[in-house]
């Protein structure tokens, strides 16, 4: 599993289908942490973006139409831009077993929602920092 580490972690692709949602995160990762974002309605579009951007890590929703994030993180590996990307799973599904399986998945951790768009960018460094001194 990848890590990154804290300095190189500048690119976010976010995936979420709430347009509501997408733009408060919109506003915490750019305005608030200061991270290039780029925002993805659908694992299908975030499939077609994320060879062009190639995140430094990947925010995902669980719970989406079409394609959930399980199977979009599934086929995000597949990808040679995407494979080793760090993932970060976002959801109102936090019960520990939940967690135990997003983190089975492959992803580095899981943040819920509802988020608080003042400390996401926190959030997101601490899950990253963890897991580079866990690497």
């Amino acid at each position: 599993m990848a890590s990154v580490p804290e300095a190189a972690l500048n690119k976010i692709l976010y995936v979420e289908d709430d347009p509501d949602i997408r733009a408060i995160a919109e506003l915490a990762l750019q305005d608030v942490g200061g991270f290039n974002a780029a925002l993805c309605s659908s694992g299908q579009q975030a499939l077609e973006v994320a060879p062009e951007f190639e995140p430094d890590l990947i925010l995902l929703d669980v719970m989406m139409p079409e394609m959930d994030g399980p199977e979009t993180m599934r086929r995000l590996r597949a990808l040679d831009a995407t494979r080793a990307t760090p993932v970060i799973f976002m959801t109102a599904r936090i019960q520990s077993t939940e967690i135990q399986e997003y983190l089975a998945l492959g992803a580095i951790g899981v943040i819920p929602k509802p988020f608080d768009p003042m400390t996401l960018a926190d959030d997101i460094h601490r899950i990253a920092k963890d897991n580079t001194q866990g690497a």
